[in-house]
């Protein structure tokens, strides 16, 4: 993080939208950096560590879903998809790359500042956590719960566990927060990627199913997941494990 607060790489080929976003993002106290083409965005994505990158879509010489797909292979930075390309094939491509969230332009300067705030509080959420939970970028580690990224694999006890993807992807965004509270509403929206439509008892039937899944092999793994009542779900640690 540099001194003036986050530090974010806004890419666009377009220079009115780096200028618009910086304009907002600098009134926010955020740090910015810009690329004008994919092939200079890949090659700062990954020697500078940023907070946030905003990516166009279209852009010249590497594209930003391959910006995004090639970044994942070694970082995990957030990635804000910002493309006048907002049809479902488009986000879906999007997210599967590694997207964190998707704005379709034009846009509202102050709805991508809200989403880049929001986007920043869940990958600083687990900042408390100590150096005895994560092993580097790409996996968690719990006493009683493994979950290696890269390869998309949960262990228990020491035997592997077998997840859908979505039940996989539920599993996963938890243990990145872990003990903080997640409403089904917000599951839907940053697990499913439904921002106004879903039927919420989608994520009570997964919540069952990841948690029968793990039950099978480590209780204790299974009851890290918890209810809130009236309000959702969270992966819960018990701190003085680590004692």
């Amino acid at each position: 993080m540099s001194e003036f607060g986050n530090r974010i790489l806004v890419v666009d080929d377009e220079e009115r939208i780096r200028r618009l976003l910086r304009l907002y993002l600098e009134k926010e106290g955020y740090s910015i950096e810009e690329a004008e083409d994919g092939g200079t965005a890949l090659q700062k994505a990954i020697q500078y560590d940023y907070d946030l990158i905003i990516l166009d879509l279209l852009l010249s010489r590497i594209d930003g879903i391959e910006v995004c797909a090639r970044l994942r292979q070694q970082k995990a930075t957030p990635v804000l998809i910002l493309t006048a390309k907002g049809d479902e094939v488009n986000r879906v491509q999007g997210f599967e790359a590694g997207a964190d969230d998707y704005v379709v332009k034009p846009f509202s300067p102050r709805e991508v500042v809200s989403r880049i705030k929001a986007i920043l509080r869940r990958s600083s959420a687990t900042a408390f956590v100590s150096k005895d939970f994560f092993f580097g970028n790409n996996k968690i580690v719990f006493p009683h719960l493994i979950i290696e990224h890269d390869a998309r694999r949960v262990t228990a006890r020491g035997q592997e566990v077998n997840f859908t993807p979505k039940e996989y992807d539920l599993l996963h965004f938890l243990a990145s927060s872990p003990d903080k509270v997640f409403s089904r509403e917000e599951l839907l929206r940053d697990v499913w990627k439904y921002d106004f439509f879903g039927d919420i008892r989608t994520v009570d039937t997964h919540i069952k199913r990841v948690r029968e899944k793990l039950n099978r092999i480590s209780p204790e793994a299974a009851a890290m997941i918890t209810t809130v009542w009236g309000i959702g779900y969270k992966l819960e640690v018990q701190k003085d494990l680590f004692i």
